[in-house]
């Protein structure tokens, strides 16, 4: 209870849930979990309405999708539920990034994978000053 209190990082706090019912109407989720809102009103500086997302889990920006990441940021008027991006055949799907998480890649031979560290070979020669 308190992680919603006071902890934005993994997820919506309380008071911003309240002002999101208020204020906000929700316009579609994502495969990741995450919601998307859009103002009730014009209330932005530009006179657009106001977009945003909440996040499922930790806050990360790229947790969100390429499509509603266009939508976002006003690249497409029309958000991914009624016009979604076409997929050309040789894209991937979209993957946020892992890094300082526990499912980051690390490489063989450093102090953070999982196994044995493999034995010098004997190749490497110290720089001694003269």
């Amino acid at each position: 209870m308190l992680g919603r209190i006071f902890g934005w990082t993994s997820g919506a706090t309380i008071g911003t849930l309240f002002t999101i019912a208020k204020r906000g109407e929700l316009i579609g989720t994502d495969e990741n979990g995450n919601r998307y809102y859009q103002s009730r009103d014009n209330v932005s500086y530009d006179g657009r309405k106001r977009r945003w997302v909440v996040y499922n889990g930790y806050a990360e920006a790229s947790k969100v999708t390429p499509d509603w990441h266009g939508w976002l940021h006003y690249t497409f008027d029309e958000p991914p539920t009624e016009a979604p991006l076409p997929r050309r055949r040789w894209e991937k799907d979209h993957l946020p990034n892992m890094t300082g998480t526990p499912l980051a890649w690390h490489p063989q031979g450093s102090l953070l994978a999982e196994g044995v560290r493999p034995a010098a070979t004997g190749d490497y020669e110290a720089w001694k000053p003269e």
